[in-house]
């Protein structure tokens, strides 16, 4: 049970952080060596991390345990990145945009679990989705 509610809580605030820090980039900064930067400080504690929780394997072993998506997820995480970041600099308050963002994640994923993963989708679902649908589109009227 910690891990459940743990996981979410370090999601939304790491989230909070992650939206906090994309608003405040400099508008003159170059997006890309702002990643850049963002990246090398995620290296470095992911190898800490990775060093920290070796569970008996080497780096070498560990990478050998991993598939396509571990490179996919890079790209999608850049593509991520650098479109909070132009999001921003659009003009989207930080109150709305990741909010609207988010909501149209969710319903775009709706599909893809019943589909691929088998995930069931009842009523109340149905009705929270419609809800998502209608504040999405109240916000940005």
């Amino acid at each position: 049970m910690f891990m459940y509610v743990f996981s979410i809580v370090l999601i939304v605030a790491s989230n909070i952080m992650y939206n906090i820090c994309q608003k405040s980039t400099p508008q003159k900064a170059n997006p890309f060596a702002a990643l850049f930067v963002t990246y090398l400080v995620a290296i470095v504690l992911s190898l800490v991390a990775l060093y920290a929780n070796k569970a008996g394997k080497t780096f070498v072993q560990s990478c050998k345990d991993l598939n396509w998506t571990s490179i996919v997820l890079g790209f999608a995480i850049v593509g991520l990145e650098f479109g909070y970041i132009m999001a921003y600099r659009a003009g989207w308050n930080i109150s709305v945009g990741s909010l609207v963002a988010n909501i149209i994640l969710a319903v775009t994923l709706i599909p893809i679990g019943i589909i691929f993963y088998k995930e069931g989708f009842g009523p109340n679902q149905v009705f929270g989705s419609i809800l998502c649908i209608v504040g999405l589109i109240l916000i940005n009227k």
